[in-house]
């Protein structure tokens, strides 16, 4: 195992991983003899998956593999390669405790340096024996009879102990179904998805969505297009962005000194952790900072009518708020349009607006999100009685601790529902669901369990104390439609609390909370279902 001590020296971190597309169909099962046996199979490659990775080795369970669709790992870094990527979360933050990284060339670095992090983390922990690419999972089922996992893969079929579900919610791109699209004859493709063969030099681009991809893209994209037409159906707050690069003594002390790098770190976690407060109990105290986006937004665009369009009308922070100091600019630009609503049908190569506009164009880039609180992998993880957790959650995602759901023994999440920021770093949520994932794992091997499931009790108690601390925040409360709500409107995205807090309550596995599955004999065999007290007794 590579030596924690060992520190990367290149990129940044990033939050998704692999995940299968919904539809496919799993292939027939193997032979018993032929299909390998591993204790944990991990699901994506990305900052989840390759944690989950070096956590596992670091714990001493090397009997792993992890499954990844794509051809490398990096996941949403991998994935999203558009113009300008980058993270809108300090560096220094945003990467492993265990692998800190002396050499970020930027405050907030780009997805270039974000990727080759992860590549190094996989290289210099020992990770890429493990790895198996080009490996879609299509189907994950859990046998009750054998008390393990069956996986069914592009490449094969894998049995497992348990699963570690890494896919993340910015895996699976989402497009609308729009009237006229499939006959449009210019070329589409989604932000995380961009075509790179694809020169949009002097061409008509429309721009569909205006979140924290198209905040980054517009002002790349705007200086070498004819014509972008950016389709808004609702303004976002933009801050400055206080970007720099780091300078040549930054990198030479974080290097030679460790304790800088700490410091550095521990500073900007503080400072994040003291907005918490105004994000989930007291979202008055945001005014101040929309007065500063105002101010931002007065400064950057002059023309009356177009800074009007541009102005929210909710309270700051109930969207993702963007940093960017290029945005406005380029959608001020002579050769930018701004339609202040969304995009309702294609006839041929002529846009129709929501507000009846038209516009013609030659290519759609489409910056319109995820599959967030719909995740595709649902639909693929059959649990213990033969449901879904796409069926299971067809009311909205719930999970005990964010972690693990009832009905599905040994399923573990990371970056499960509710463990989403709207401030803060999400390696610092990726790390404590890493921590209950290794105390679950050792605590079923001391006790002599084989499988564990969370009570309805926990699960429900859990959910429905999140949900009433959900109804004080900002994405509540602040008059906004975000993607962090699911159709009926619950907020099954965030986190409604600090770091801290998500920490000490996913410090270790409450066995009270979890009932645990004995295997009866060495062979598959029946298994029963006990409570932590019947266990001990």
């Amino acid at each position: 195992m590579a030596s924690s001590s060992k520190r990367p020296r290149s990129g940044v971190s990033g939050t998704s991983g692999a995940s299968a597309d919904t539809g496919s169909s799993p292939e027939a099962r193997e032979p018993e003899e032929s299909v390998p046996h591993v204790r944990v199979a991990v699901i994506g490659s990305g900052f989840g998956g390759l944690g989950a990775a070096v956590r596992l080795r670091r714990a001493g369970i090397t009997d792993f593999v992890v499954l990844e669709r794509a051809d490398s790992v990096g996941g949403t870094w991998r994935d999203n390669s558009y113009p300008g990527c980058a993270c809108d979360v300090p560096s220094h933050l945003y990467s492993f405790s265990f692998a800190p990284n002396p050499d970020w060339p930027r405050s907030f670095s780009g997805q270039p340096d974000i990727r080759a992090y992860l590549e190094e983390v996989a290289t210099v922990f020992g990770i890429r024996p493990h790895l198996r690419f080009n490996t879609e999972v299509l189907e994950a089922r859990w046998e009750s009879e054998a008390t393990r996992w069956r996986i069914t893969t592009s490449a094969g079929q894998w049995t497992a102990d348990a699963v570690v579900a890494a896919a993340g919610p910015l895996a699976d791109p989402q497009i609308p179904e729009l009237p006229g699209l499939s006959a449009f004859p210019g070329k589409v493709f989604h932000s995380s998805r961009w075509d790179h063969e694809f020169d949009l030099a002097g061409k008509r681009v429309a721009m569909v969505g205006t979140g924290a991809s198209a905040a980054q893209i517009i002002p790349s994209i705007q200086p070498e297009v004819g014509k972008l037409t950016v389709f808004q159906r609702t303004p976002a707050w933009v801050l400055p962005r206080r970007d720099r690069e780091i300078s040549p003594l930054e990198k030479w002390l974080h290097g030679r000194l460790p304790v800088t790098a700490k410091i550095r770190r521990g500073t900007l976690f503080a400072l994040r952790e003291l907005q918490v407060d105004a994000f989930v109990r007291r979202p008055g105290l945001l005014r101040v900072v929309q007065q500063l986006a105002e101010r931002h937004i007065a400064q950057s665009v002059q023309d009356p009518a177009l800074r009007a369009k541009l102005t929210p009308d909710y309270r700051i922070g109930c969207k993702r708020i963007l940093l960017s100091n290029t945005y406005y600019p380029a959608l001020a630009a002579a050769n930018t349009e701004v339609v202040s609503s969304g995009l309702r049908e294609l006839r041929g190569s002529t846009l129709v607006a929501a507000d009846g506009s038209e516009h013609e164009v030659d290519a759609i880039v489409f910056g319109t999100g995820f599959h967030v609180t719909d995740m595709p992998i649902g639909a693929r993880v059959f649990g213990a009685d033969g449901t879904t957790l796409a069926e299971e959650w067809k009311g909205g995602m719930e999970a005990l601790r964010g972690s693990t759901v009832r009905g599905f023994p040994n399923l573990f999440f990371v970056i499960g529902p509710n463990t989403g920021l709207g401030n803060s770093s999400m390696i610092l949520m990726i790390e404590s669901q890493l921590n209950y994932l290794i105390d679950a794992l050792t605590t079923l091997a001391s006790v002599g369990a084989t499988a564990m499931q969370p009570t309805a009790r926990a699960q429900r108690q859990w959910n429905l104390e999140l949900q009433h601390r959900m109804d004080r925040t900002v994405w509540t409360t602040g008059g906004c439609r975000s993607w962090y709500l699911d159709p009926s409107g619950k907020n099954t995205v965030l986190w409604p609390g600090s770091t801290t807090a998500f920490r000490r309550a996913t410090r270790k596995v409450d066995l009270a909370e979890y009932e645990l599955i004995m295997r009866t004999s060495p062979t598959a065999a029946p298994t029963t279902a006990r409570t932590v007290q019947e266990v001990t007794a």
